[in-house]
């Protein structure tokens, strides 16, 4: 049996499900068998996706959601518990980029990407986990970091902070569920490279000027990556395989883990690198 099987005849609730890694996501939980619940802010993604999986014979319902309001997170889990029971997989998929450097964004932008990439995941798993934990079933929650949660870049700063917080997290909740002794999996998914909209959509500072270089390096970078569809496949084999770190590139994680781990261990300046210099 595959691990893909624990998943079938579940139901999945993904984040930012109207494109990149979270449409793949709901389009692999439903070829898995799963119901899909497709969240995300702009509505007409999610409504398009929705009907494209139903009517390919899969269970799909579109419930636009604002991830950076608690209180529409938790219509969203009341609204799924009421419809269609227990949860099985809760993806906390939404988030954004904004480039820029630190002191030419305004502080809105600071605030929403912390209320979509931070507190979006933060209220995703207070609000079902309570629901998840009460069930008593085998359950996963995958929560959306980056590989750049193992490093650093300017320009690049609420993304990437962002992103060690959303780590971080997702290792202190793995410990709450082991000291709940919980049948709940949490992984922390650290995607590569993957063609996403997100820089695409990224806000700018002030002085977008200067950071138009970079945008342009990253949006070459991920667009070499692999497709949205493609990294879900591996992330949902490895969040059903019950694995912690999910990444769409081990190598490449494992290498920057291993750089992080020297950078801390020698407590080392932080430096820029001739690659990262050069598109500034």
């Amino acid at each position: 049996m595959s691990d893909l099987e624990v998943l079938r005849g579940g139901v999945a609730v993904i984040t930012g499900a109207g494109s990149g890694i979270g449409e793949g996501l709901a389009r692999a939980a439903a070829d898995a068998g799963m119901t899909v619940v497709l969240a995300d802010i702009a509505a007409d993604r999610i409504e398009r996706v929705a009907s494209e999986l139903s009517a390919g014979g899969a269970s799909a319902q579109a419930i636009p959601t604002d991830v950076a309001d608690p209180t529409s997170i938790e219509r969203l889990a009341a609204a799924v518990h009421a419809r269609f029971g227990d949860v099985r997989l809760l993806a906390n998929n939404a988030g954004i980029e904004t480039l820029g450097f630190t002191w030419d964004l305004p502080a809105e932008s600071w605030e929403r990407i912390v209320r979509i990439n931070v507190l979006g995941v933060i209220h995703g798993v207070r609000a079902f986990a309570p629901r998840m934990l009460a069930a008593g079933k085998r359950a996963f929650i995958a929560n959306t970091a980056s590989i750049g949660a193992l490093g650093m870049m300017p320009v690049q700063t609420p993304y990437v902070m962002s992103k060690h917080a959303v780590l971080s997290f997702s290792e202190c909740l793995r410990m709450e569920m082991d000291a709940k002794r919980a049948p709940i999996s949490v992984s922390a998914v650290l995607p590569g490279p993957v063609a996403t909209r997100i820089f695409e959509d990224a806000a700018l500072g002030r002085d977008a000027a200067s950071v138009m270089t970079h945008r342009a390096a990253m949006q070459k970078m991920v667009g070499g990556g692999f497709s949205g569809r493609a990294a879900a496949d591996i992330i949902l084999a490895g969040v059903a395989a019950g694995n912690f770190w999910v990444s769409t590139h081990p190598q490449l994680t494992a290498q920057m883990a291993k750089q992080r781990a020297e950078y801390l261990s020698t407590q080392a300046t932080p430096t820029l690198t001739d690659a990262a210099r050069a598109m500034l």
